[in-house]
């Protein structure tokens, strides 16, 4: 719709031209709509790229980056820092302390709706824009920036609905007060958004290889169809765990994993070197499925919250406190013991993974050693393994560049064997399986001759009683090496507590951990509540302002 500006004679002129009934029928030549701003192809995919901001997103009136959640609250790290006070928010999480008040969880939470509310946006007004407003708009483009919203928004529902079960479900922006309000849905309902979603963009998406060096960290092809394998997995899952058929989830899980096997067979590769996956160098690789993009820059905006920053909080966050590496950071996701002891011997993951800091580089136990744990983690640190040190620092704190790869392909490769084992076929769930173990056994021997996973395959004692020894060629054992597997392979990636959930074994996991730490810890730890901590408690701040219904317990 047309605007004008109108100034003096042209006004007068006007005026006289109209009665007074139309000129009081007429909208006011100041009034702005919406549709007004989307009417190029650059405005178009300004809004696209407007939905992927929160994905970075980890800090406004408190740090909340998925790592506090899906490392800290499960018992592969402990929250560390200065000590048990440094970020309250993240301790109540780690120790099953939190309440419905807590501070990690709401940024969080409003962080995932805001990707939504611009995914929403974007969705509406690239579908409503007229075909051929530029000569770049083309219908084949339009439908690629669909996708890309489209995909986004089933991401950001994933991550709500694996923390609170069935959220407000919103696919269309809200432009009135009276529309704000949304009741909860189910998570049936927020899968099938989900996943319907994802199958509508999966076909309009690029490869990865079509897409230019500059695009790299949009959805592709692949970074759905993984998604899709993703969704029904833990749809299937939480079927089962809520006494439902759970057989047509995991029968779509393996189809999505076998197409992603064999339509994207030439665009992903596993890196030689585990250790590619989290350097600046290795960013975007050949094992990169889909990772969130920071850059490093100059300028401060240090403390205003989301939207501000460009780099990553995380790298400072868990860098070591210890002067003795050099530009040093707070000290926090502190990998356990359980951890360090669940790596086989000779897995070369576990020393990629977890730095042991000397005694002679602990110089002051009391802040730099966290309730004993003097362990820390390596991934997306930048740290040197040849100098031990960082020789890297972080311009403002919040100015690291490294990505954070959310899906990579030794992921989407477990997530397919434990399809293929729910549906009767462990000798593909055996062949991926081992082509995860084949990448760490290679850079032990440096060479290509590698062992078979089965029988030769031993689990150290941990979580659910498990006896450490040799496991059997059984579809039991099989399910116990896809899980070992996915706690070493992904260890201090954000994944165990959603995969302790999901496979409903965190009450027995944690108690278990919880009886294998020292005193020390457990003197913080408040015993996990079943049918309670599966999920997290809904801000109650939304509660209130959405007359939403609150998860059980809480």
């Amino acid at each position: 719709m047309k605007r004008y500006i109108l100034k003096g004679a042209a006004l007068l002129s006007l005026l006289a031209a109209v009665s007074c009934s139309d000129w009081l029928r007429e909208e006011s030549p100041m009034l702005n709509k919406v549709e007004d701003y989307f009417t190029s192809s650059e405005a178009a995919l300004e809004v696209v790229t407007a939905a992927y901001v929160p994905l970075m997103w980890e800090y406004n009136n408190t740090y909340y980056s998925e790592f506090f959640i899906g490392d800290v609250v499960s018992d592969d790290a402990l929250k560390g820092g200065q000590n048990t006070s440094d970020m309250a928010d993240a301790y109540d999480l780690e120790n099953f302390k939190a309440i419905a008040n807590n501070g990690l969880i709401l940024e969080y939470y409003r962080a995932q709706y805001q990707g939504i509310a611009r995914a929403n946006l974007a969705i509406e007004q690239v579908t409503e824009m007229e075909s051929g407003t530029d000569e770049a708009f083309t219908e084949e483009y339009r439908s690629r920036l669909i996708a890309e919203a489209k995909f986004l928004r089933a991401f950001y529902y994933f991550r709500l609905v694996r923390m609170f079960g069935g959220v407000p479900e919103v696919t269309e922006p809200v432009y009135s007060s009276e529309d704000w309000i949304r009741p909860r849905a189910s998570a049936d309902d927020i899968f099938t958004l989900i996943t319907d979603d994802l199958k509508e963009a999966a076909p309009a998406l690029p490869k990865k290889s079509e897409y230019d060096a500059s695009d790299m960290g949009r959805a592709t092809q692949g970074a759905a169809q993984a998604m899709l394998l993703k969704a029904y997995l833990y749809w299937g899952n939480y079927r089962e765990n809520n006494g439902q058929d759970p057989s047509s989830c995991y029968s779509d899980a393996k189809t999505w994993g076998a197409t992603f096997m064999t339509e994207q067979a030439a665009e992903y590769s596993l890196c030689a070197d585990y250790a590619d996956n989290f350097t600046l160098a290795g960013e975007n690789g050949p094992e990169s499925v889909f990772e969130i993009q920071y850059m490093k820059e100059q300028t401060t905006d240090y403390g205003e919250g989301n939207g501000f920053q460009r780099g990553t909080f995380a790298t400072i966050l868990m860098r070591s406190r210890s002067s003795a590496f050099v530009n040093v950071g707070w000290g926090f996701n502190r990998p356990t013991q359980n951890l360090y002891d669940e790596y086989e011997s000779g897995d070369p993951r576990r020393d990629l993974t977890i730095l042991v800091p000397a005694d002679d580089e602990i110089g002051n136990p009391a802040q730099e050693n966290y309730l004993g744990c003097r362990y820390v983690t390596l991934k997306r640190t930048l740290f040197d393994p040849v100098t031990r040190t960082y020789p890297d620092a972080i311009d403002n704190d919040m100015r690291s560049p490294i990505n954070n790869v959310v899906i990579r392909l030794a992921d989407v490769y477990l997530m397919y064997a434990e399809a293929c084992l729910k549906c009767s076929d462990p000798g593909t769930a055996k062949t991926y399986l081992e082509y995860v173990r084949a990448r760490s056994r290679a850079m032990v021997t440096g060479s290509d001759d590698v062992l078979p996973a089965f029988p030769d395959y031993s689990i150290p004692d941990y979580a659910d009683g498990y006896a450490s020894r040799q496991l059997t060629d059984t579809d039991e054992d099989l399910e116990l090496a896809i899980r070992h597997e996915r706690r070493v392979e992904l260890a201090m990636e954000g994944h165990r507590w959603f995969d302790l959930c999901r496979w409903g074994i965190a009450a027995d996991v944690m108690a278990a951990y919880k009886a294998s730490e020292s005193d020390e810890v457990r003197a913080e730890m408040s015993d996990f509540v079943t049918g309670k901590h599966e999920l997290f408690p809904i801000p109650d701040e939304e509660v209130r302002i959405g007359q939403l219904q609150q998860n059980p317990g809480y």
